[in-house]
């Protein structure tokens, strides 16, 4: 059994409130032991970590691999290539793939892709409506004995309340968790940006912060009469912060993502008419933004999720209202909240790892996010004084499509470690 022992690092694990300097030993795929000055022997492979942090895999709640279907855009290899790089040992998977991941086949697919390549953990969510049509419920306890970790209409809001009640109550039946993409379409209409002042100095048509509050409200609303689990995707607006605070305080069983271009950009971004600003929902207003790093601060949002939505090259460089929405994130993640949350003292170290490694595991209700000996040696290591500028050109993503190009970060992840094998190492994947 190969034996791997991570020398000096210090550990940071929320599901057990640890935070000081130790060594990990790993045995197989497992941790064998979490301690002080574990002494290495010849056939230990050992590492010396002085320097860095040793955290829990992370684990990415909103992720658009694009196969199959749309391999242009992405692969599932390239975009296990970019998680693994990025620090994540586990990613899930939306839906709205050509064909629809919608039925037990689909889901099989993926699967079986995943397995083959066998860098991250994928967990596949299925659609909530059949075709993502919002009209029929798909057959949830066969998409979940198929595999599937919750169930998303992502890309499309559910327009009909009665259909959204309805899929509340039929998943709390199989336990399964239901991902809401918030976002009235009779509001957004054509709308390609926030609306606000920006919008009319452009000259764009412009998304309503209220198309999105509208529909957090209803769904939460909905789950509070049908006692089912939500999960509140891409929050990006202070009041629907509000909305999601006053209903954890209700003890609705509502949970809640924030990407980070929505704690870091605002709609001044897209005076550039870059269109890789374009993204749904919109980049909104500073006190927005201030309001989301609150959120991730006092838990009212529980995670850190990227919505890594890559596109073709051709497809983002056309006018700002033709483009697709969609930034390529999974690869500048940790980086931009080290740099915009727990550096500037909005998040400590471990409430940061909590967003994006301990609390996405239990609200995927999954096995990881912690470093207890005698569970899955999943582990990101971490570099907190690395610094270098976000270069697309050398993204694993097949999409290069990022606001963030030329940008200086710090803190970026040097390892990943997944079921005991490295998989990444100092930015390259390790074959």
């Amino acid at each position: 059994m190969s034996m791997l022992l991570l020398k000096n690092g210090l550990v940071v694990d929320p599901s057990q409130g640890i935070s000081e300097k130790m060594d990990i030993l790993i045995q197989g795929d497992k941790i064998a032991k979490v301690a002080k000055n574990i002494e290495a022997s010849q056939e230990m492979k050992t590492i010396d970590l002085t320097g860095k942090v040793i955290t829990p895999g992370f684990i990415d709640l909103h992720v658009h691999i694009r196969e199959p279907g749309f391999e242009h855009k992405e692969t599932i290899l390239t975009g296990s290539m970019a998680a693994v790089r990025g620090g994540f040992t586990g990613i899930a998977c939306m839906p709205n793939t050509n064909p629809i991941i919608d039925n037990e086949g689909n889901l099989e697919l993926i699967k079986a892709r995943a397995n083959r390549y066998n860098l991250t953990n994928i967990y596949p969510i299925a659609a909530v409506t059949k075709g993502q049509k919002g009209q029929e419920i798909t057959e949830y306890g066969i998409l979940k004995e198929a595999g599937a970790i919750a169930l998303s209409d992502d890309g499309l809001n559910i327009e009909s309340a009665q259909v959204m009640r309805k899929a509340l109550d039929y998943a709390k039946i199989f336990d399964l968790l239901i991902i809401s993409h918030c976002e009235d379409q009779s509001l957004a209409g054509s709308g390609v940006m926030h609306e606000g002042f920006m919008s009319t100095k452009l000259g764009l048509a412009g998304i309503p912060a209220l198309a999105e509050e509208m529909i957090i409200d209803r769904d939460i609303r909905l789950a509070e009469l049908t006692k089912g689990k939500i999960h509140i995707a891409h929050v990006s607006t202070r009041e629907g912060v509000e909305i999601i605070r006053r209903a954890k305080a209700k003890g609705i069983k509502v949970t809640a993502e924030a990407a980070p271009h929505h704690f870091v950009l605002t709609h001044e971004a897209v005076a550039s008419y870059d269109t890789n600003t374009k993204v749904y929902p919109p980049l909104r207003e500073k006190e927005d933004v201030a309001a989301i790093i609150k959120g991730l601060a006092d838990g009212t949002l529980d995670a850190i999720a990227t919505d890594h939505a890559p596109h073709a090259r051709e497809e983002k460089e056309v006018e700002y209202e033709l483009a697709p929405p969609g930034i390529s994130g999974l690869e500048t993640a940790l980086p931009l909240a080290w740099q915009y949350l727990y550096l500037p003292g909005h998040l400590s170290l471990l409430e940061l790892v909590a967003c994006l490694s301990t609390k996405p595991a239990q609200i995927l209700g999954i096995d990881r996010g912690t470093l207890q000996e005698g569970k899955v040696a999943d582990i990101t290591v971490i570099d907190p004084q690395k610094t270098e500028k976000v270069d697309p050109q050398s993204f694993y993503s097949m999409g290069r499509n990022t606001p963030f190009k030329g940008w200086e970060l710090q803190g970026w992840p040097v390892m990943t470690i997944k079921d005991g094998q490295i998989k990444m190492e100092n930015g390259r994947i390790v074959e």
